[in-house]
């Protein structure tokens, strides 16, 4: 595990995976395409389209490059393996060294074959100039795009890797590989599935990640799924034009109140701690006599039986001689024997 060879590999693959996915700390490093090719790539608010359609070719280029850099460091890192030759290199780093050099000749070539036209082949002109006028290019509907990115009152949220961006006219998901696109007035919106999160890295708070589908009724226009922290939904719908559609038994928190709710509820009824069959639906309350009167004490515990098991504690505590006197005894609570009557059992709904 101490070779050089091994040393490297390793330490390569953490550099590939956190360079292709850009944690939080390789952003703030500056070590993403965005930044190395900053100069190149030019302002996303100014120019909003041309960016994306530099740092998409960029990043495809960037990425399949990795393999390549992989065999170059190796060729220092194992040296005796004579890697720095081809010819005389295993048949395996042989092999290896072909697909490193084909992916970034095949990613040239597919980048070469995006710019042509000024970028009119590149997918995401390709959307856009289905939004074109008869009378005009898919220019125009990425000038209109540039023009509403650069409003301050957009809507935008997400990772690097997965922003959504809404505005006036436009529904958008941005990735590392492409940009997807919908017009807001062509779009039927769902949220077809929410997942509950009981930490978020960012607050340590419980978080509700909802799942949205964007389907446009202009064909040819790839459908997509944007996701977003619950909270962030009313800001959301007030920025939309649609309304947005819920697929059965999904329920949506929009505040942290409504998470609390949800949680307190989960974790209030248990399984009955007697029979583990059923959920516990009972809990004991003083509601025989006045507080301070009387033999019978409040119980201060969770639900944690159900009315069965209940019902069944009761009837151990009684004498078997004296079934007379069973509904008018008191018998300690099973968890923290404070006693109480059959009058104090009341069912949680």
């Amino acid at each position: 595990m101490d070779s050089p060879e091994v040393t490297f590999t390793l330490a390569y693959l953490v550099f590939a995976v956190c360079f292709v996915f850009t944690p939080n700390e390789f952003h703030s490093a500056g070590l993403t395409v965005q930044n190395l090719l900053s100069g190149w790539l030019g302002s996303e608010d100014a120019a909003f389209v041309p960016f994306h359609l530099r740092r998409t070719a960029a990043t495809l280029l960037c990425h399949s490059l990795l393999p390549l850099g992989y065999y170059v460091g190796m060729c220092f890192a194992a040296s005796e393996k004579q890697l720095y030759s081809p010819s005389q290199a295993p048949e395996a780093w042989w092999l290896f060294l072909l697909l490193a050099v084909t992916l970034p000749s095949l990613a040239c070539t597919l980048i070469y074959y995006w710019s042509q036209d000024q970028w009119a082949r590149h997918p995401l002109a390709r959307t856009l100039a289905l939004y074109a006028l008869p009378q005009s290019g898919w220019q125009a509907v990425a000038s209109s795009v540039n023009t509403e990115f650069r409003r301050i009152d957009k809507f935008a949220t997400g990772a690097p890797g997965a922003r959504v961006i809404v505005t006036d006219t436009w529904v958008m998901k941005v990735t590392t590989y492409r940009v997807h696109v919908a017009q807001q007035q062509d779009v039927h919106l769902t949220v077809t599935e929410s997942r509950q999160h009981e930490l978020s890295p960012d607050s340590n708070l419980p978080v509700q990640l909802l799942t949205i589908r964007v389907a446009s009724a202009s064909p040819g226009v790839q459908a997509f799924d944007i996701r977003l922290n619950s909270a962030e939904y009313g800001e959301l719908c007030e920025k939309l034009q649609a309304p947005i559609r819920s697929a059965t038994n999904v329920v949506i928190h929009q505040s942290l109140g409504d998470l609390f709710l949800e949680t307190f509820a989960s974790l209030e009824l248990e399984a009955c701690i007697g029979c583990m069959q059923t959920r516990a639906s009972v809990k004991l309350v003083k509601t025989c006599e006045e507080a301070a009167a009387g033999e019978c004490q409040q119980c201060y515990c969770r639900p944690m039986w159900c009315l069965t098991c209940m019902g069944k504690w009761f009837a151990s505590r009684q004498d078997p001689q004296r079934p007379d006197t069973w509904l008018a005894s008191r018998v300690p609570c099973p968890t923290c024997r404070a006693r109480f009557c059959i009058l104090d059992v009341c069912t949680v709904r």
